[in-house]
């Protein structure tokens, strides 16, 4: 990717500033494929109110709005991993202090690949999508995925879900008229390398959806999964803990929400799982 595509948002450098002048604890927000940094916005105003200072990065050339982003799908395309991670640490590495960090569904990896590289005071995966040593490939992630796997072309591609598809990797535990909500409010284009890169991890000694998990500077992690969720299922966060669980240095802990899908971070019960994060974060002294 070029310089200019790497360069954090005059947006996003206010928020690292007002951050840096607030002497507040930084929470950095990751979101994942097919959504954007706007649904973080309701968890921001929360943190905030809970003490704590919000940035929310997006992913490299991310349009400001959902409406910008329907109207041109294709920005999204192309966008790996390593890409996604290298965006990041560059703006939190501009902060003056070690943010704590909270990740959802490749978000969720990203912030681990972060914690991995010493970035994060303590950090949130959230529905975590999988890093290479996670083995389980549940059928319903299977068939979540499947919309962007079953055609290798997808992998340069960027994918706009139905809603149907939707409804089936995201919204599998709300009722009908929410599942249609969320799709109109937050839904938009994702890339297909993230898919690709995830699907091909265990075989891909190079792999970017890698994270260094029993490193001194991780900071303590706390692995939170629905357990209805398709998309990322239960048995994925499950052998993520196990792997992040190895880390000697940190505390390392899972929560498994009952009823809940991976609509976890943007449904009607959104703010039981923020919360979840913040009594994590203090529990550690973050």
């Amino acid at each position: 990717m070029s310089d200019s595509t790497m360069t954090p948002t005059p947006a996003e450098l206010a928020e690292v500033e007002r951050a840096n002048g607030s002497n507040k604890q930084p929470v950095v927000f990751v979101h994942g494929l097919w959504l954007l940094d706007s649904s973080w916005d309701r968890w921001a105003a929360f943190f905030e109110e809970a003490g704590y200072v919000a940035v929310t990065p997006g992913w490299p050339d991310d349009p400001e709005s959902v409406e910008d982003a329907r109207s041109r799908p294709d920005v999204f395309a192309g966008k790996s991993v390593g890409d996604v991670a290298a965006y990041q640490q560059a703006i939190i590495e501009k902060l003056d202090k070690k943010p704590a960090i909270i990740g959802h569904s490749f978000g969720g990896v990203l912030v681990q690949i972060l914690a991995g590289r010493g970035l994060a005071a303590a950090t949130c995966a959230i529905s975590p999508a999988p890093s290479r040593g996670v083995l389980p490939l549940p059928v319903n992630a299977l068939k979540a995925a499947a919309p962007v796997l079953a055609n290798p072309a997808n992998r340069g591609r960027a994918i706009t879900l139905t809603y149907d598809q939707f409804r089936f990797g995201f919204a599998s535990s709300v009722s009908e008229q929410e599942a249609k909500e969320l799709y109109d409010q937050f839904h938009v284009a994702g890339s297909g390398v993230p898919l690709f890169q995830a699907a091909f991890a265990n075989v891909n000694p190079g792999s970017e959806v890698k994270a260094e998990k029993k490193g001194e500077d991780r900071g303590p992690m706390l692995v939170l999964v629905g357990e209805e969720d398709h998309q990322a299922p239960p048995a994925i966060a499950r052998a993520t803990y196990k792997k992040q669980a190895k880390n000697e240095y940190s505390v390392t802990e899972l929560v498994e929400v009952p009823g809940r899908g991976h609509s976890i971070t943007i449904d009607s019960g959104w703010q039981e799982v923020a919360q979840s994060c913040v009594d994590f974060f203090r529990k550690v002294g973050v």
